[in-house]
């Protein structure tokens, strides 16, 4: 074999040229893929390079050496970083083994027609070459395509740290929402779920299908994009992309082991759209208010985090909107002034023997969801509405306080919280995510309608 390669050599290589020149050209005209990422000229010599290699790889096994593969190998890692497809490029390997094998008899029959039987024998060994350098090529491409994945969560994650711990000016956060695909104006809100919830995403997250890497027009989650439990599973990834909302708001996720953070991007979805976009995944969450600019974002997840800490514990897990739980969030905020409520306004019920507190707590918090009313208490209570005032009547005469009294009605609407909700530990800038899961935290109803104590 390898005497009549050398025989054969100079017209080899021009046939080898001549189908350089083919390949690159139907390569172009039929894979888009290609076409889109590459020049003729840059093809058409890598082309030429892997069929050269394929034929010393087979003068050297004629010689009992191994195929040198660090062409391949390079070739493999080259693709990868432009972005074509995997399939393309073993597609061109087996287009340029045809071709070559098709150069190598067609240069034989011109040399000696009577050498051509002597060829067959070679056939097997340029096809285990072939394989050698595909395979060779494949194992670079996949892995450099991990390793280049790794680089954009990575750069995905910084830039989502940028806007959601803050520290930085309006023009580092407008530069960071541009790289991951958000625009410099819109309207976005952060949800923040309770750690240790056993829903593990990815982060940076591995970007979500229909998205830019993070170094592109978009992203995620993908650090930056993320695949999440159940039906939720695409809609939580990252969406469709900037411009489509096809599967509902763009969420970008990160993961770190205080907890998992999403960006989101709301488009034209009203903000309570959240709660369903949540509910599959049946866990605590606090969603902030919307805002408009990527600067106020780190704000806005201080926000998100906050209202999960006023999340209800006694309710199934869901999601909680900042603004619907204002009175429990002020409360949350300050876990100094929430002892003091509880000292202050609710301690003399907290001394009383654990049955009798939890009764009380409990009708009372029944008793502020139910907007000051009595019989709907009961009702949920399946007591008598008697029952309720008796209760409701002994825990005025132990805090001092009248439910009659709109103000005292605060106080203690507010201290019932702080005694339910979890408590929380002051956290320094830029704050973790919540730990734990999240205590119960009934929504005040503001100010009475009716005090279970009869006036005079």
């Amino acid at each position: 074999m390898e005497r009549i390669i050398e025989e054969i050599r100079e017209d080899l290589d021009r046939r080898i040229g001549i189908a350089a020149d083919r390949l690159a050209d139907r390569t172009l005209t039929e894979d888009p893929a290609y076409a889109a990422r590459l020049g003729r000229a840059e093809l058409r010599e890598r082309i030429h390079l892997t069929l050269t290699q394929a034929v010393e790889g087979l003068v050297r096994g004629a010689r009992g050496l191994p195929a040198e593969l660090a062409g391949a190998r390079a070739t493999g890692a080259l693709r990868a970083e432009q972005g074509v497809p995997l399939a393309s490029v073993r597609r061109t390997y087996r287009r340029g083994g045809r071709l070559l094998w098709q150069s190598l008899t067609e240069a034989v029959a011109a040399h000696d027609r009577a050498e051509l039987p002597g060829l067959l024998p070679g056939a097997m060994a340029l096809w285990d070459v072939l394989d050698q350098m595909t395979d060779a090529a494949s194992e670079a491409y996949l892995r450099t395509e991990a390793e280049r994945g790794e680089r954009e969560r990575e750069l995905r994650a910084a830039l989502l740290d940028t806007l959601l711990d803050g520290g930085g000016t309006a023009d580092g956060a407008a530069a960071a929402a541009g790289r991951l695909g958000l625009a410099a104006r819109g309207r976005f809100a952060v949800v923040v779920l309770a750690a240790g919830t056993g829903t593990p995403g990815t982060d940076g997250p591995t970007t979500a299908p229909g998205t830019a890497p993070a170094s592109g027009p978009g992203t995620a989650t993908g650090p930056g994009a993320t695949a999440r439990p159940g039906a939720a599973a695409g809609r939580l990834r990252g969406g469709p992309g900037p411009g489509a909302d096809v599967c509902g708001p763009r969420v970008l996720w990160r993961v770190r082991a205080d907890g998992e953070t999403g960006l989101v991007d709301l488009g034209h979805h009203p903000l309570d759209s959240l709660r369903e976009l949540l509910a599959p995944l049946g866990v605590p969450a606090g969603i902030s208010p919307v805002v408009s600019a990527p600067a106020a974002l780190a704000g806005a997840r201080r926000l998100a985090a906050l209202a999960l800490r006023t999340a209800p514990a006694a309710s199934a897990p869901g999601a909680v909107l900042l603004d619907e739980r204002l009175p429990a969030a002020l409360v949350a905020g300050d876990p100094e002034l929430a002892g003091r409520l509880r000292e202050v306004v609710l301690g003399p019920v907290l001394a009383l023997p654990p049955e009798d507190t939890r009764v009380l707590l409990d009708t009372l918090g029944t008793w502020l969801a139910c907007r000051g009313s009595t019989t709907y208490a009961a009702q949920r209570l399946y007591c008598h509405r008697n029952t309720v005032s008796n209760r409701l009547r002994r825990l005025e005469q132990l805090t001092g306080r009248a439910l009659s009294d709109p103000a005292h009605v605060v106080e203690l609407a507010l201290a019932h919280a702080a005694v339910t909700q979890r408590a929380a530990t002051p956290a320094a800038p830029p704050p973790p995510a919540p730990r734990g899961a999240p205590g119960a935290a009934p929504t005040p109803a503001g100010t009475a309608r009716r005090s279970p104590r009869p006036p005079g």
